[in-house]
């Protein structure tokens, strides 16, 4: 069995965060693993509290799971602090880890603040670099780009600006654009799109779910591009049996 592992903030909802990652994970047929690099004191409806992991117990964490357990694939969610961008890279490289996934976690879907300032630029710097995919949506896309994205040409001109920063593929998840889903896949040289319809509401967590089932279906061996088709009808799935179990957002079914 194939193992995967998300590093991420901890959401009590488990709509999102690394308790949904985990769901997807066992969900797309692989064994999770886990390092949480934030808290949170959040529910449906809103984020009221975020904290790091202290950057050093989030290393001892990932070199004591790794030096036992190798990940076929891994993923970044909400890391919040500078330092926890740091010693994840670290940890990457040091164990020369392949199949990293990054969900660039920037706000919540409330709209709370989930890295601190500076933040995103490590993120670009240190992280990128050793990406095979990152898996912004479009606000996300927009924020590291500089790119203002209204359609699916200027999607292009982000993807362009971040392939620069040196993942080996880019996936901008189009879920806000009106009407359609358009996950743009950039590789550097040619685009592809995966377009689904979009289910009306309002849904936590779906690009955790994403960015998970991406992760799952990689470590499984498969191309970039197979796992997103299959990563896009995962979440279409788990949007269509979402439960509205609190009075904020729906939660998804996975």
């Amino acid at each position: 069995m194939k193992t995967a592992l998300t590093i991420a903030g901890s959401d009590p909802t488990g709509g999102a965060g690394l308790q949904a990652d985990l769901k997807v994970f066992h969900a797309c047929g692989v064994y999770g693993l886990s390092a949480v690099a934030a808290l949170t004191a959040q529910n449906t409806g809103t984020v009221r509290a975020s904290a790091a992991v202290p950057a050093e117990f989030l290393k001892k964490q990932l070199d004591t799971l790794i030096s036992d357990i190798r990940p076929d694939a891994l993923k970044t969610g909400m890391l919040y602090s500078i330092g926890s961008v740091l010693a994840v890279a670290e940890a990457v490289q040091g164990f020369e880890l392949d199949n990293l996934v990054i969900d660039p976690v920037t706000v919540s879907s409330t709209g709370a603040p989930l890295i601190e300032s500076g933040g995103l630029d490590i993120l670009k710097m240190k992280l990128f670099p050793l990406a095979r995919v990152i898996t912004p949506n479009i606000y996300e896309a927009t924020a590291l780009s500089g790119v203002r994205i209204d359609s699916p040409d200027d999607m292009e001109k982000a993807a362009r600006v971040l392939k620069s920063f040196g993942p080996e593929a880019v996936i901008i998840t189009g879920g806000h654009l009106e009407h359609e889903t358009v996950d743009l896949i950039y590789d550097g040289t040619l685009f592809h799109k995966v377009v689904g319809k979009k289910i009306p509401g309002e849904y936590h967590g779906t690009g955790c779910t994403f960015s998970a089932a991406l992760t799952a279906w990689l470590a499984q061996g498969n191309t970039v591009i197979y796992a997103a088709e299959k990563a896009q009808v995962f979440v279409r799935e788990a949007i269509r049996r979402a439960h509205a179990f609190g009075r904020g957002m729906k939660l998804l079914h996975v």
